[in-house]
């Protein structure tokens, strides 16, 4: 049995997964299996995994059920330990997956390793954008408030921490859920989220930006206001869990959530979105202001700049203000 399995979703896939597959197959970790699940693709995304003459790569087939669900096809599959993600459109580091068994076998109250994330464009060029989480003394409001695990391919999971949080919902007959196949949006900070309030397991992460994230024009997360709607989704449906923590939390995470969709609104060019976002966020709360406070004027200057100025004038501000908080 491999000690640890990576779990690749993957629908109409096979113009990026062959990188994909090449990265996973290259970590210096030898002991581990690639769980690719096929969600019902219509381009050749199967004949490419089986290009691979690789005996640590299966396929799983399925009709389409969306990202959650072909995770959740993945972990059912998995034998491993230790069970990582990896989308088929982003890429591992050689030693991510040592990193993280390194880890979670010299912490065993760790339940979920994570690592920082390089941003990389759609030709895998890097995008000088770095996500470098808090890594250490993680709780569920760090998970709520700025999500240090991040995008869905940063996280290595104990199988038996990401077990606490199985569960078969009422129109299922087979089939458990890790992750909520209802969403389609925000689907990663619902189980995180919901790992952190409903488990003793702890969340930690190891150093180095370990996995590159890739971005996509026209992908899920340019598409604000469903990405709104989905976090505030999250918010409802696990509100009854902890009562009093999303009393004491939401307000501030949710203007977390409209300053990051100011700057996506912003990356796009729509500088009235931008600007409706920013007052949004100081609606809600005031705390990412006073917290960090370069990023959030950084965000409120550029949006005002792009939705007076425009493109040009707002990254010119963006940049200087970046540059002066360097110097």
């Amino acid at each position: 049995m491999p000690k640890a399995s990576i779990v690749v979703p993957a629908f109409n896939a096979a113009e990026t997964l062959p990188e994909t597959l090449r990265s996973l197959l290259a970590q210096t970790f030898p002991d581990f299996e690639i769980v690719v699940v096929d969600d019902g693709s219509t381009d050749r995304t199967v004949a490419v995994v089986r290009s691979f003459a690789d005996r640590r790569i299966r396929v799983v087939q399925q009709p389409n059920r969306g990202l959650p669900g072909a995770r959740n096809s993945g972990i059912d599959a998995a034998r491993g330990e230790f069970i990582g993600f990896c989308d088929a459109d982003d890429l591992w580091r050689p030693t991510k997956l040592a990193a993280h068994v390194a880890h979670l076998e010299a912490n065993p109250q760790v339940g979920l390793s994570y690592s920082g994330s390089d941003l990389i464009d759609m030709e895998s060029r890097p995008l000088k954008v770095a996500m470098r989480p808090r890594l250490r003394n993680v709780t569920a409001a760090h998970v709520f408030l700025r999500n240090p695990v991040g995008n869905g391919s940063a996280p290595v999971f104990r199988r038996a921490a990401l077990d606490a949080i199985r569960w078969r919902p009422a129109q299922e007959t087979v089939r458990d859920w890790w992750f909520d196949e209802t969403f389609r949006q925000s689907e990663d900070i619902e189980c995180w989220l919901r790992f952190a309030l409903t488990t003793d397991w702890e969340i930690e992460g190891v150093p180095g930006q370990l996995t590159r994230y890739r971005i996509a024009p026209g992908g899920l997360s340019a598409s604000l206001h469903k990405q709104l709607a989905a976090w505030d989704r999250v918010v409802e449906k696990l509100q009854p869990l902890a009562s009093d923590f999303f009393a004491r939390h939401a307000p501030v995470a949710r203007a977390y959530q409209l300053r990051y969709l100011a700057r996506r609104a912003f990356s796009m060019g729509n500088g009235p979105e931008a600007v409706r976002l920013v007052r949004a966020s100081l609606a809600s709360s005031r705390r990412p202001l006073v917290a960090e406070p370069v990023k959030t004027l950084t965000t409120i200057g550029a949006s005002l700049a792009l939705n007076m100025f425009g493109k040009a004038a707002g990254s010119a501000l963006l940049a200087r203000l970046k540059s002066a908080h360097r110097t």
